[in-house]
């Protein structure tokens, strides 16, 4: 056996050597990823295991060049780095670019400009909170040319990242089916992970990476198997992967394991949940014990929403929150934990809640208003290169909000928050491949407020 082992390295080695004498690349980012006022995250991908460092300026001040320490890249195959950049200013704007190597000899040179900033203080401070966008999308399907199945390819149109980019966000939300694992794929760890690596390399997407701060979440298709569940055997290694490949501030609770999570930006919280790795099977018979979120993620999110001050509250999930139709996974077919979820808002009286959400190919604002309360909005953004949703029942619903409902065509959303602090608004808009505008609806902060009693 142990001749076998070395006839077997000594038929392999000497290629493998060559390739790592290769000049280290970049191959997919860098990403920016959470930001604080004096901490910003990146994600860095490389052709080969190196060294990555990051050197930064403020874009008012290019002579100001500061480099971090270089970090031993890691991961399942050992090409993945991430790195914290510490001790910056405040509501400021950077630049940055990337070297890799031992010590930092080799430059990434990108054909567009790379930059990150930091949220302003604004707490106590005259102006209020700042004004900033948030880009929104789901179900970003990217062909496999070489094991895509017959017939008209599923995803198409990625120059719609190239106009996310183009609209400056400040922020992107990813809502989940955000890599579509194929079968090939979720029966393995490493399977899972090939699949992420394959999907961040796409081209169009790398100066919306490099560019806007990205946050995400996930459902079925970026955890398992398509309707997949608590059971699925696999749902360690897709953790895993989520945690590599993406820069979210957390992942779950030192108690309860997950992708849940939350961040702040300016005067509004955001509130991402995990529908995924405590979810009761779709399928089992309506009870108190069929969940998506699980008690203690259902539980530390009503209780995070209570203590909450922010101006608008934004939860963001895979699946729907509002829509009353119980054909495919949203929460009507949850009805129990739904419940309990919308009963804590309105008996608690937390005020500034709107629903973000993903999955349904088709894109809609759901508004649904309890006796004696503000209305609940639920924005569905889909789906971004997936195909788009053909024609159903549900068209028809009547909580949708009229002139929002977008079917077979990719698009994104954008979610702008401005205005003074006494008069915070949140105007919601639907935007095509090409960056045309399909709807928009505003709502001030002033209307989701608790009515006062009569009592």
């Amino acid at each position: 056996m142990r001749v076998g082992l070395i006839l077997l390295c000594l038929g392999i080695c000497g290629p493998f050597a060559a390739i790592h004498a290769e000049e280290p690349t970049v191959s997919a980012g860098p990403m920016v990823g959470h930001a604080t006022p004096h901490e910003v995250n990146i994600w860095v991908r490389t052709s080969r295991p190196t060294q990555v460092a990051v050197t930064f300026w403020p874009l008012s001040d290019t002579a100001q060049q500061v480099s971090t320490e270089r970090v031993d890249t890691s991961g399942f195959d050992g090409r993945n780095a991430h790195l914290t950049i510490s001790n910056l200013a405040p509501g400021q704007a950077y630049g940055y670019h990337v070297r890799l190597g031992p010590s930092g000899e080799h430059l990434m040179k990108p054909e567009y400009a790379l930059s990150f900033q930091t949220p302003p203080l604004w707490h106590r401070r005259p102006g209020g909170p700042p004004d900033f966008v948030v880009a929104t999308g789901s179900c970003a399907y990217t062909n496999d040319p070489d094991y895509a199945p017959p017939g008209t390819p599923y995803g198409g149109g990625y120059e719609i990242y190239e106009t996310i980019h183009s609209a400056a966000p400040d922020l992107m939300l990813w809502l989940g089916d955000n890599i579509y694992l194929r079968p090939e794929d979720w029966g393995s760890r490493t399977g899972i992970f090939r699949r992420y690596a394959r999907q961040r390399t796409l081209k169009e997407l790398q100066p919306l990476l490099g560019n806007v701060h990205h946050y995400a979440l996930w459902d079925d298709h970026d955890y398992g198997p398509n309707d997949s569940d608590w059971t699925y055997v696999h749902k360690g290694s897709s953790l895993d992967a989520f945690r590599e490949f993406w820069l979210n501030p957390s992942y779950g609770l030192p108690e309860t394991a997950g992708i849940f999570t939350q961040f702040s930006w300016g005067d509004v919280d955001f509130f991402l949940l995990d529908n995924r790795y405590h979810r009761t099977p779709v399928n089992a018979p309506p009870s108190s014990t069929k969940v998506q979120y699980g008690e203690m993620q259902l539980k530390w999110l009503i209780d995070a929403l209570t203590s909450s001050k922010a101006t608008f509250k934004i939860v963001a999930a895979g699946g729907q929150f509002l829509s009353p139709f119980d054909r495919w996974e949203g929460s009507a077919r949850y009805p129990h934990e739904r419940d309990r979820l919308l009963n804590a808002i309105v008996g608690r009286k937390i005020e500034g809640v709107v629903f973000v959400s993903g999955d349904r190919h088709h894109t809609e604002l759901v508004r649904q208003s309890p006796d004696g309360f503000y209305p609940l909005y639920d924005f569905t953004s889909s789906p971004l290169t997936s195909k788009g949703a053909s024609a159903s029942g549900e068209w028809e619903s009547h909580l949708r909000v009229p002139g929002t409902l977008v079917t077979k065509t990719r698009n994104f959303g954008l979610l702008k928050f401005s205005g003074p602090k006494d008069n915070r608004v949140l105007t919601i808009e639907t935007r095509d491949i090409q960056g045309q505008l399909l709807w928009s609806h505003t709502i001030r902060a002033r209307s989701l407020s608790v009515p006062d009693s009569d009592e």
